[in-house]
C-alpha cells in the first residue's frame, strides 16, 4: 500500500473499473492527505464552459489556459479552489496570498488583490468543488484497483489541453499502465 503521506503532490488515475460518472477516466492531484484527515484533491481534466474572468476578479493573465473553471469534483461544487505554482521572485506577495499544499503547488486565496495575486503565481487554474475521501476511504479504493498512483508534472496541473490528459499521463508510465491509455471507452469492444 502505497505510504499515506507519499499521495499529497501525486495524481490519481482512474483505472477502467471507475467507469462511471463522476470519475470515469479522470485525473486528479492530491493536495491533501494524511492518516488522521483522510484526502482531498481536484479533478484535472474536466474543463467547463465559464470564463474565469467571468466568475472571479482575476486579471485575464494569471489564469492558466484554457482560463475556464474546471469540475474538480462532485463535492461542493459551489467552492472555488484555485492552485498555483508560486513565482521565484514572489517573496511577500506569496506568503500573504498563497498557502503551501502538496509541493510544490500552493493553494490560492481568491480573495487576495488581483495584482497581488498575479505577482504571486506564475501559473494557476481554479476548480469549482473537489474529490473527497474519508480517513482510510482512498487507501481502499487503491488496494481495490479502483486507481493508478503516479507522479505529477507541473504540465499535468496546468497544461493546455487537460482533455488528453489521462491518456498522456499514462502513456509516460511503463509498462503495463501505458497500455491502459489505449484501452477503448467500451472494454466489451476490445
Amino acid at each position: 500500500m502505497e505510504d499515506v503521506l507519499a499521495l499529497a503532490g501525486r495524481l490519481l488515475i482512474a483505472t477502467p473499473l471507475l467507469g462511471e460518472a463522476p470519475f470515469f477516466r479522470t485525473v486528479i492531484a492530491v493536495l491533501e492527505h494524511g492518516a488522521a484527515s483522510g484526502a482531498l484533491g481536484v479533478v484535472l481534466n474536466r474543463p467547463l464552459t465559464v470564463a474565469v474572468g467571468d466568475v472571479l476578479a482575476i486579471g485575464p493573465d494569471v489564469a492558466s489556459a484554457p482560463a475556464v473553471l474546471f469540475q474538480g469534483g462532485p463535492v461542493s461544487p459551489e467552492t472555488a479552489i484555485a492552485v498555483g505554482l508560486p513565482s521565484p521572485d514572489a517573496g511577500a506577495a506569496a506568503a500573504a496570498a498563497c498557502r503551501p499544499s502538496a509541493p510544490p503547488y500552493v493553494t490560492v486565496d481568491l480573495d487576495a488583490d488581483p495584482d497581488l495575486l498575479a505577482r504571486a503565481v506564475r501559473r494557476l487554474r481554479v476548480f469549482a468543488g473537489y474529490a473527497g475521501w474519508a480517513v482510510g476511504q482512498l487507501e481502499a479504493e487503491i488496494r481495490e484497483g479502483a486507481w493508478y498512483v503516479v507522479d505529477s508534472l507541473p504540465d499535468d496541473v496546468f497544461g493546455a489541453e487537460p482533455e488528453t490528459l489521462w491518456r498522456r499521463v499514462l502513456r509516460r508510465q511503463g509498462w503495463p499502465l501505458a497500455a491502459v491509455a489505449t484501452c477503448p471507452v467500451d472494454p466489451s469492444l476490445n
